[in-house]
């Protein structure tokens, strides 16, 4: 298995995709620094809600099927997929190894938003103690929240061979969010809105799905991961190459 970590580690390590991992935390850091009051009465978390509202409603899914659909692109060319079978590996151990690597580039994506953040709250001179605990649930609500969204778009970048194709479908399926987010119905069962849901701090906001208690809201990012990856991994298992 690790040898399997090294192997997708030498495939990206070079990638223009740790460029795309500064993306978002770059742009939010743009509207923290111009946007976020510094005499408010909770500055960090109005900062975090004001940084998360664009990175997780369109920047964290995009990226998620950025991530899956690079990580399988070496693999779509010149046999990629028959000359990595043919070593002593399974098929689980090659879906499974693959998934963590797309949640490890979520989770620097995360990370680096996290940084930018306390970045903009030192510039800003933000007087209060950092509320860490509501930051951890945040950024690693967002990243959970991410689990049925990397294992449905990996899905889709083993079963397309083209690049474009898988990274069309997340484009159409991310750009209804901000519609989506306001159904207390439908919000909480879209995988690509839940990622907001999770990192909006729910103390600001009453309507919508903003309502629901975030034990129905993981209970649903749980369920439908567990969904998504059984059925990629059964396609994969299956999957003629």
């Amino acid at each position: 298995m690790m040898r399997m970590f090294r192997s997708e580690w030498m495939k990206i390590r070079r990638s223009v995709v740790w460029l795309l991992v500064a993306v978002s935390p770059l742009i939010a850091a743009l509207f923290g620094l111009f946007a976020a009051k510094k005499g408010g009465d909770f500055p960090w978390l109005e900062a975090l809600s004001l940084m998360s509202v664009l990175h997780a409603m369109l920047f964290l899914p995009l990226l998620t099927g950025v991530y899956a659909a690079m990580i399988c692109r070496y693999e779509h060319t010149g046999g990629g997929w028959k000359a990595m079978l043919a070593m002593p590996v399974s098929r689980t151990q090659v879906y499974v190894v693959k998934f963590v690597i797309v949640m490890l580039m979520l989770a620097a994506t995360q990370l680096l938003l996290l940084i930018v953040l306390l970045l903009v709250g030192f510039a800003r001179g933000f007087s209060d103690p950092i509320p860490w605990r509501e930051l951890a649930s945040s950024f690693l609500g967002g990243w959970i929240a991410c689990l049925p969204l990397a294992a449905l778009q990996l899905f889709v970048s083993v079963a397309f061979q083209s690049f474009a194709a898988p990274l069309a479908v997340n484009v159409v399926l991310t750009l209804p969010n901000m519609l989506v987010v306001n159904s207390a119905k439908v919000g909480p069962y879209y995988p690509w809105a839940q990622p907001m849901l999770a990192m909006i701090p729910r103390d600001h906001y009453g309507f919508g799905a903003f309502n629901l208690p975030l034990e129905t809201l993981f209970g649903v990012v749980l369920g439908s991961f567990c969904v998504f990856f059984v059925a990629g991994w059964a396609y994969f298992a299956r999957k003629a190459v």
